[in-house]
């Protein structure tokens, strides 16, 4: 996992620069593209007569449209700089290598980068509809601790959570018939909600709910040893919840739960202190 912060982190600051340089450089060109079209119809209210050539230059690279859409094609590059950068800074907050020892942080930050680095997981597929995210946080202090560590737990968690909805989606799909089980299921959007809340002067936690395939009592009893895992052989190495439940537990004198029900979901519940002792 260290190796895997120093690549993102790497990558994250060899684009930053070229992106910084283009999104720079656009608002110029914009500036400059608004003082030339403005010479253009200075020009043509002057000249209100062009010459054949001229004419036909401008029928033959549609002047009109040229000035309506080169506009819009800056405007969506910004849009697409603005949209890279933002990308960029939550792989580094992600990999928050320069916040190896415990400080204080903002929970919901880590939170939002983890789930822009895994957007793409959330997009709609073929087999299943786009996985809705349900964000209900509530005013949350700093809190002291390991920034990377934590967006670590939340990424291995979001990741299972995705892979029980597609997995729920896969099993549905597989059936021959659709009994009135599988019928509710597809009824119910797929979806992610992420709730935080202060529990007490001294402690605050994370929720993070999915309507997967939920886990039976066999793995409930398993699910946090270490190896154990429930997908297919190259799949998973059965490390993801043991690695969280160290971090929680052993780095942040904190408690992982889960509540879990076969076809219906799992909701992990992250309870860490707000301060930890010296």
């Amino acid at each position: 996992m260290s190796s895997l912060g120093q690549l993102v982190a790497g990558i994250a600051h060899e684009i930053n620069n070229p992106v910084n340089f283009i999104h720079g450089n656009l608002r110029y060109t914009n500036n400059y593209l608004h003082d030339l079209l403005q010479l253009v119809e200075e020009y043509q209210k002057t000249y209100p007569h062009p010459t054949p050539t001229i004419k036909a230059h401008q029928e033959a690279i549609d002047l009109e449209f040229l000035k309506q859409d080169l506009p819009k094609i800056l405007e969506s590059m910004q849009v697409g700089a603005n949209r890279i950068r933002q990308i960029v800074t939550s792989l580094r907050n992600f990999s928050r290598l320069d916040e190896a020892e415990m400080k204080e942080a903002d929970i919901h930050e880590g939170i939002e980068s983890t789930l822009l680095v895994l957007q793409h997981r959330f997009k709609e597929k073929v087999e299943r509809p786009r996985i809705e995210i349900y964000k209900d946080y509530s005013q949350l202090p700093q809190l002291e601790c390991y920034p990377g560590q934590l967006n670590q737990v939340f990424m291995n968690i979001l990741t299972n959570a995705v892979d029980a909805i597609e997995q729920k989606y896969r099993d549905i799909h597989s059936s021959s018939w659709l009994g009135k089980d599988n019928t509710n299921s597809i009824a119910e959007l797929p979806a992610i909600r992420i709730r935080t809340e202060r529990l007490d002067c001294d402690r605050v936690a994370i929720r993070i709910a999915d309507n997967g395939t939920g886990m039976t009592e066999e793995v409930q009893r398993r699910a946090f040893d270490p190896f154990f895992t429930t997908k297919p052989v190259g799949s998973g190495t059965g490390l993801g919840l043991s690695i969280c439940y160290q971090i929680i537990f052993e780095k942040h004198r904190g408690q992982l739960k889960f509540y879990s029900q076969p076809g219906k979901g799992t909701e992990f519940a992250i309870e860490i202190p707000i301060k930890q002792r010296k």
